[in-house]
């Protein structure tokens, strides 16, 4: 099979002429006991996967990249009783053990042995399975590595959906759609008639847009640099857009004293920082942006006891993907999700280093790739 591998994350952009990811030729890996092997039909391109090229976020190299991607499934190892061969799944970024502390409180995103797998490279029930023809290891990224013609995963990473959900749209869910609509609807818990601000206006945050948008009586600010993401956030669903210079006048503008919830979709400590200046009394911001590990934020420590502000971290939307994708699906299907609009467009893999161009240049929302029917 085919796969894109990351062998430096020391390549400097633009990333069509250093080439960081190749397509390299693999062996197709089998799976052992408590693993499924899924043919891959859709993977889409993510920020997460941005931050490991350019060195945000830190992994170990080689790796075989991509985690946002959808597929059928050809094979199960042994123990695997309840997915099937042809099954369509959305695959998921964190698998969840079930048992740790965090799963034991209802907190799958935040797995203990999941986050351990996942930062090793390997896979939640065994080393790495990925070998280059001379034996080479390739490691995993995010328990995914959907970059390629198939894709070996623990059972926990994937979630079976009904085979009327088109491939394309499918894609989108196992991190974008996770990530941003958990944010407001699990992290935090919008209420009707609240207000929310949304900054960084990529998948993610159109995700939580579109997200804030269904609930009866939210006001929602699309905030973007960019005059095309502000007209895709007033599409998504945002009652007001504007750009960063905008945000505190347009929150004037639309709320009493202060926005209850603002969503930070950028991956910027100084974005967090404004965000926090934005709230009101008792308002929340989420973070969900990956920042690099460098920056820091200050913040006015009283704001918080003597305002009842709250800085909420969020990854993976706090979702319990077996009960989320399924609920959020049925949203797209009542028409309350337009996720179509964030498919840009189609490529193959070939076009991955390109792609990764456009991404960071905001070009595209969500680039799907294309690898069989």
């Amino acid at each position: 099979m085919r796969a894109a591998v990351l062998r430096s994350a020391e390549l400097p952009a633009p990333y069509a002429g250093s080439n960081p990811l190749a397509l390299e030729t693999v062996p197709v890996p089998e799976p052992r006991p408590g693993e499924v092997l899924v043919r891959i039909t859709r993977a889409s391109l993510c920020h997460s996967d941005l931050s490991v090229i350019n060195g945000s976020r830190v992994r170990p190299l080689p790796m075989a990249l991509g985690h946002e991607a959808t597929g059928v499934v050809e094979r199960v190892g042994d123990g695997v009783a309840d997915v099937r061969d042809g099954d369509h799944v959305v695959l998921v970024f964190v698998p969840a053990c079930g048992a740790c502390r965090a799963c034991s409180a209802g907190r799958p995103a935040l797995c203990y042995r999941g986050a351990e797998s996942n930062g090793s490279g390997d896979l939640l029930h065994g080393p790495a399975v990925l070998r280059t023809t001379d034996g080479e290891r390739i490691n995993h990224h995010l328990g995914v590595s959907a970059f390629a013609e198939y894709a070996v995963v623990a059972r926990e990473s994937v979630v079976v959906i009904d085979r009327d959900v088109p491939f394309d749209v499918a894609a989108m869910f196992g991190c974008a759609a996770l990530t941003g609509i958990g944010a407001v609807l699990n992290t935090a818990a919008l209420q009707e008639g609240q207000s929310v601000v949304v900054f960084g206006l990529g998948a993610v945050g159109l995700m939580s847009v579109m997200a804030a948008a269904q609930v009866p009586g939210t006001t929602v600010i699309a905030i973007d640099p960019l005059a095309a993401k502000q007209d895709l956030g007033l599409r998504c669903g945002a009652s007001l857009a504007g750009t960063p210079d905008d945000a505190a006048g347009l929150v004037r503008e639309a709320t009493d004293g202060g926005a209850d919830v603002v969503i930070e979709a950028v991956g910027s400590a100084r974005v967090l920082e404004a965000g926090l200046q934005l709230l009101a009394r008792g308002g929340a911001v989420v973070s969900v942006g990956l920042p690099h590990p460098d920056q820091q934020i200050t913040a006015q420590a009283l704001q918080f006891a003597g305002m009842g502000r709250r800085l909420l971290g969020s990854y993976m939307g706090d979702a319990v993907p077996e009960r989320d994708i399924p609920a959020y699906l049925d949203l797209w299907r009542r028409g309350l999700l337009p996720v179509e609009l964030l498919h840009t467009d189609t490529h193959p893999l070939e076009d991955l280093n390109e792609s990764l161009d456009a991404l960071s240049e905001g070009r595209v929302v969500r680039r799907i790739f294309t690898l069989g029917k």
